[in-house]
């Protein structure tokens, strides 16, 4: 099975976005964190909402009347409270812009044209304006990436609203973090919307599965901690080995160590350099403990991750097995379906008898019953026209059902049959 992929991550600070502007528009030279990323192939990438500017500077512009506005609020501040428009972002707790991040699982894209991509793209950018609400001027840059393993759509988008200020009572611009998607369960019903609108568009993709959104942040987290542990122990084991180094070398030059019974006599700058020594060997053992906490930490999660896998392949057996009932109920349900409607033909057929041969009381009767059956949408008018047609009841029936005019007959034989009538038995 393939699965359509919707993520949202928030970008907290302008230093943040900056990082991923520098992604997004490969402007770095190199991407050795990324091996899958082929820059040979870059000349590939769709722009979907082009950004000539680096995200700052875009940012910037998008974000003008917002700035001014700040700016000028802060001119009545008071001086321990003033913040520049920047400072006041990257402290804020709301967002600078989220990142809307669509993709499927690799197979998906197996063979697709240009064309096809453009149209699965076209979804996705539908479902962000129409679904999610954001304006064309709310979207800072969109891109198709063709340039790594699977193709997928980053989709930066600043949330900028006008808001009621409840302390002076008046609309305010802001960026607020969760204008446009609340919470966890929001985006959980909002994934179930992306995945409607990409069937609506004839694109057979399963729904992410529930939850994983937050093992992948917690993913991106860990290989974040992992980052700066490796980097902290390669800092930790260069500063030592320096520490050592030095004191091996003072201890080859020091002349004047004298030893007794009970002290041992060094030079003050050896002395020094044992004391770094020690120092620096305290470090490792204080982090020591952190490095085998985080251990654990990635060991339950791995542990955790291994039993959905195995949870997973029992679901999908169940709905290999669920899928095997459910096709022979729609070959049962297929059955009774020309069951039922040869039964209807029988009953048209029984109506329209008592229509022509039945009295008066016998024939209100049937045109109630008739009136009831269209009404259940067992009849349509078609159906109506048939079994009324050359009737006394032709006219009740026809304007009942909104029967057009051309249809009725120029000549009723109400007491006698039609020759084309069939015959049953009362």
């Amino acid at each position: 099975m393939n699965y359509g992929i919707f993520r949202s991550q928030p970008i907290m600070t302008i230093n943040d976005l900056a990082q991923i502007g520098s992604h997004n528009k490969r402007d770095k030279k190199a991407y050795k964190s990324n091996p899958n990323i082929k820059l040979e192939l870059t000349k590939n990438n769709i722009e979907l909402v082009p950004l000539a500017e680096k995200y700052v500077k875009g940012f910037k512009l998008l974000v003008k009347d917002y700035e001014k506005e700040y700016n000028e609020r802060m001119k009545t501040e008071r001086p321990e409270r003033k913040k520049t428009f920047n400072e006041m972002l990257n402290k804020s707790k709301s967002v600078v812009a989220d990142e809307l991040m669509f993709t499927a699982t690799h197979k998906f894209f197996d063979n697709m044209s240009k064309d096809e991509i453009m149209r699965w793209a076209d979804t996705c950018m539908y479902f962000v304006y129409n679904d999610l609400g954001y304006k064309k001027e709310q979207i800072l840059h969109a891109t198709i990436h063709m340039d790594e393993l699977t193709p997928h759509i980053h989709c930066v988008v600043v949330p900028l609203v006008k808001k009621l200020d409840k302390r002076t009572n008046t609309e305010r611009l802001t960026i607020p973090k969760k204008q446009y998607i609340k919470d966890n369960i929001h985006l959980s019903e909002l994934q179930d919307v992306y995945n409607l609108r990409l069937r609506e568009n004839g694109f057979e993709l399963e729904r992410g599965i529930k939850g994983s959104d937050r093992k992948h942040q917690k993913v991106k987290e860990f290989k974040k901690t992992t980052r700066y542990y490796k980097n902290k122990v390669t800092t930790i084991n260069k500063n030592l080995d320096n520490a050592m180094n030095e004191f091996e070398e003072k201890m080859k030059t020091t002349k004047n160590t004298l030893i007794d019974k009970e002290y041992v006599k060094v030079r003050k700058d050896t002395f020094d350099s044992m004391q770094n020594v020690i120092k620096e060997t305290k470090k490792v053992m204080e982090f020591q403990p952190k490095m085998e906490q985080l251990f654990n930490e990635v060991n339950t999660f791995s542990k955790s991750h291994q039993t959905l896998e195995k949870e997973n392949n029992n679901l999908q057996r169940e709905v290999k097995a669920l899928t095997t009932r459910n096709q022979n109920l729609t070959k049962e349900n297929n059955h009774l379906k020309d069951y039922l409607k040869a039964i209807l033909e029988a009953i048209k057929h029984f109506f329209r008898e008592l229509l022509q041969i039945g009295n008066e009381p016998t024939k209100e009767a049937t045109t109630t019953e008739i009136k009831d059956y269209f009404d259940n949408n067992d009849f349509d008018m078609n159906d109506v026209v048939e079994i009324s047609r050359g009737t006394s009841k032709e006219d009740e029936l026809f304007d009942y059902v909104k029967a057009p005019n051309y249809l009725r007959t120029s000549k009723k034989s109400y007491n006698g049959k039609d020759k084309d009538d069939f015959e049953i038995s009362l």
